[in-house]
């Protein structure tokens, strides 16, 4: 067996190992939703929605939407295999890619399957920052598609936060986990107008985390 061989099957143990413990880790959580009348709305309408999170939210926010197929971008860094196995172990569909590496590909196939009517999520500030930092992608991909963008924020009470970059949230036990959701925005204009349109974005992901108590 192949070094690359061993490391396939060392990452695929790893995230068998990591779907579980979120799903028993998830399950404790006392999760209670906030705003999301505009999620609600937009999938009653089978209407695409793009979520913008920060990528120190994605654990608790993986949790949260297991199973309903949503599509993620995830980047092609060494850490993103195993973080795009345990999503598809927990019901995602992912795409591969980042604003650092393989951009143009994850955006036109991340297009694609907003254009097919899939929700897809997305970290603006990942895959290494600056945390909370807004990269263009969200703004090119709703102009390219019309799709409705929706903040997605998370807070706990009690949490442990990784020494990382992002500051990466994972929820104690038992912990009380706040999600909340912005109000929906679409973008207009030319593909440069929309990639400039941080400020917008920005102020989304604002209101969704005064929402959440952030």
């Amino acid at each position: 067996m192949s070094g690359e061989d061993r490391e396939k099957r060392r990452i695929a143990r790893l995230a068998r190992a990591g779907a579980l413990v979120v799903r028993l880790l998830g399950s404790t959580w006392r999760v209670r939703v906030s705003d999301d009348d505009a999620v609600r709305r937009l999938r009653a309408a089978k209407q695409p929605i793009v979520f913008s999170l920060w990528h120190g939210h994605i654990l608790p926010l993986l949790y949260q939407h297991r199973g309903e197929g949503v599509v993620v971008m995830i980047s092609e860094h060494a850490d993103g295999e195993l973080v795009a196995q345990v999503a598809e172990r927990l019901g995602f569909r992912t795409v591969r890619g980042s604003t650092s590496r393989g951009a143009t590909r994850a955006l036109l196939e991340a297009a694609r399957v907003v254009r097919e009517g899939n929700d897809l999520a997305i970290t603006p500030d990942g895959p290494r920052g600056p945390a909370r930092s807004i990269a263009p992608g969200v703004a090119v991909l709703a102009q390219r598609t019309g799709a409705h963008v929706v903040a997605a924020v998370v807070h706990a009470r009690s949490a442990w936060r990784l020494k990382s970059w992002d500051g990466f949230l994972i929820p104690r036990p038992f912990s009380r986990v706040r999600v909340a959701y912005s109000d929906a925005m679409t973008l207009g204009g030319t593909a440069r107008e929309a990639a400039a349109d941080t400020d917008r974005l920005q102020a989304l992901m604002a209101t969704a985390e005064a929402r959440a108590g952030v």
